[in-house]
């Protein structure tokens, strides 16, 4: 009988950590991280301080290049010669994490440039108020892309 009883109790202890660690804090916590990216990324003027394009470093093709990026989701590059928008967004690949490795930046210029380069669904390496890593590895060449952007 005392076995039936241990078993039971190891049982409804099983369940209850099943139970918690599905709990549904976990989205919130992403969207706060998200709404927090999103804040960070809208404020001010940024640059590209490293692009590493499958191995090759292509950081030059955006010296003096300012981004902004505005709250409708439009990305802006401008070089005061040169003006280029695109889009931006951070969207949530998997809801049911509460990390930000689930959450995407995602760019898109539809331009046949050097900034096509940049479209992409790119991974966080990391991110503060001042810098945001990004990362990418390709399905088509298996190649892996780095793209770093800093606050002016």
């Amino acid at each position: 009988m005392k076995i039936l009883k241990f078993e039971q109790i190891l049982s409804i202890l099983l369940i209850a950590v099943v139970l918690y660690s599905c709990s549904e804090d976990d989205s919130p916590n992403n969207e706060n991280t998200q709404n927090q990216i999103e804040n960070n990324v809208q404020s001010g003027t940024w640059r590209i301080t490293n692009f590493i394009d499958s191995g090759t470093n292509e950081t030059n093709d955006f010296i003096g290049y300012d981004f902004t990026f505005s709250s409708s989701g439009v990305m802006n590059a401008n070089n005061g010669t040169n003006n280029y928008d695109g889009t931006w967004s951070i969207t949530d690949s998997n809801s049911s994490d509460d990390s930000q490795d689930n959450l995407d930046f995602n760019i898109n210029f539809n331009l046949t440039n050097d900034f096509e380069d940049l479209n992409d669904d790119w991974d966080f390496i990391s991110n503060s108020s001042t810098k945001i890593e990004l990362i990418d590895v390709s399905g088509g060449n298996g190649g892996t892309d780095y793209l770093t952007f800093e606050k002016n």
